[in-house]
């Protein structure tokens, strides 16, 4: 059978020639990326690899139509062929996660966040003023009327996870639009383990009685029990959303179930469609029933045109997630995980709750006497790409850390298991052990300085190149 990869060598080979010759800075950019990518150790938590069926489906023509609306319902003519593609991507998702609606338009997780944000506000704020004051729409309404229902909107309050212990910035974070829209509180994790306390959830929940109770991570590298969540939620009368965009590969693939599954219990769920799904950077919303009108709203309530063939890969890459083989896939990056956690353990590295049960691994790389933004910069000197990361109570704050975050699914995708997670975990750790910090002129470590033992990198770098030798990334595929 032929290799699908080499089959489209010659197309990328002639769509860059093209590209060459109206940018060729362009051109030798996307070549070097894919050079890069095939000789660096991926293990960014966020990052994967897209097949070359969904990476085709985003270059093709579809992007030339404007398609505002829904389904159906557009406000340009001639959106038949988009209708079919939305379509297609939000059935795939349905199917997928068993949800009772999905909408494929959100262009990233933080655009689907907001949608879910205003479309639950709509649901519960606007929905009942417009019955207080007798009206059908927002523009029937009196000027002292839109007074009142503006002041309902910004006074809302929102419980979710602080980002020092786990959570994104988009679940409240000040500086993110998130913290702004909302009066929003965050829970944290026990001090001892680490890991989240659902009493303390509920007594934080029953105090500050929030309208949205928020759950998911992006940095927490243990499994959340969504009933119990939703209990809590219920209780106060919240409404319940999780955002699921790291580990929503592992809840098409059925590695997450019961009450590790959230789309059962959430009344509405945020995700991405790259990380460990697998498909184009983009994201969705999935929700019950009762909030598919106010989440249909999404354009034009944050969103502008559907970038129509972004969904088209969207639809390619739900439609990937619910094979077999995606589902062997995801297994395999929780299993690597547990073995990348493992060989950094033995090896006497700390990590954040002591290990791991999803695709996440967080190292505390203080006990190494750095901090992230040191340990991250001399990873990649060596060819071991990662990213810095907060952890619990961290005394150097969000921008240099004490952690960084170590994830799975790329290198799954390449076909690494155990044997090479495990060298993985070897080389991290020789990295970090020959990195010093730096003192700088005021005698104290500088944060972001630091100095790797001569040959080092070489030796990493050299050991890594074996292990990705071994596991090409688009074999066939030759620009």
């Amino acid at each position: 059978m032929p290799n699908p990869n080499a089959e489209l060598s010659s197309a990328y080979q002639t769509i860059l020639k093209v590209v060459e010759q109206v940018e060729p800075r362009i051109a030798a950019a996307t070549r070097a990326e894919l050079t890069d990518q095939r000789g660096s150790l991926k293990l960014i938590a966020s990052e994967n690899y897209a097949s070359l069926p969904v990476l085709a489906t985003m270059g093709t023509w579809l992007s030339d139509k404007y398609a505002e609306g829904t389904v159906g319902h557009r406000f340009y003519a001639g959106c038949q062929n988009i209708d079919t593609v939305e379509s297609v991507a939000a059935e795939h998702a349905r199917e997928l996660f068993g949800a009772e609606y999905a909408y494929a338009q959100p262009h990233s997780g933080i655009d689907a966040n907001l949608t879910a944000f205003w479309a639950i506000l709509a649901h519960k704020i606007e929905g009942p003023a417009l019955t207080e004051f007798g009206a059908k729409t927002v523009n029937d309404l009196s000027e002292a009327d839109w007074a009142t229902l503006r002041k309902r909107f910004g006074d809302q309050k929102m419980l979710g996870m602080s980002l020092d212990a786990g959570g994104h910035l988009t679940h409240g974070f000040r500086p993110n639009i998130s913290g702004k829209m909302f009066d929003q509180r965050s829970y944290g994790t026990d001090p001892t383990t680490q890991l989240l306390d659902y009493d303390q959830i509920a007594a934080a929940a029953r105090e500050f009685k929030p309208l949205i109770l928020v759950a998911g991570y992006s940095a927490y590298p243990r499994r959340i029990d969504f009933a119990k969540m939703k209990e809590i939620a219920d209780e106060i009368g919240a409404v319940f959303m999780v955002d699921m965009a790291h580990f929503a590969g592992l809840v098409a693939g059925k590695v997450f179930t019961g009450n590790e599954d959230p789309v059962p219990f959430a009344d509405v769920v945020t995700t991405t469609t790259h990380k460990s799904l697998r498909g184009p950077r983009g994201g969705l919303v999935l929700a019950k029933e009762e909030y598919a009108a106010s989440v249909d709203r999404g354009c034009p309530l944050v969103l502008g045109g559907p970038l129509s063939h972004m969904m088209a890969a969207k639809a390619v890459a739900l439609a990937e997630a619910r094979t077999a083989e995606f589902r062997t896939y995801a297994q395999n990056v929780a299993d690597n995980a547990q073995t990348l956690a493992e060989g950094l353990l033995k090896r006497g590295s700390t990590l954040v709750t002591g290990g791991t049960d999803n695709h996440i691994v967080l190292l505390d790389v203080s006990s190494f006497g750095l901090t992230g933004r040191q340990a991250e910069s001399a990873l990649l000197d060596a060819g071991v790409v990662t990213n810095r990361n907060s952890v619990p109570a961290d005394p150097n704050g969000a921008w240099y850390t004490s952690g960084v975050r170590l994830g799975t699914p790329a290198l799954t995708s390449r076909g690494f298991g155990a044997a090479e997670f495990d060298r993985v975990a070897e080389l991290i750790v020789e990295v970090l052990s020959n990195t010093t910090p730096v003192t700088a002129s005021t005698g104290k470590p500088g944060k972001a300085k630091y100095t790797l033992a001569d040959g080092v990198a070489e030796r990493v770098q050299g050991a890594a190149d074996e292990l990705l030798d071994a596991h090409p990334l688009y074999p066939g595929l030759e620009l």
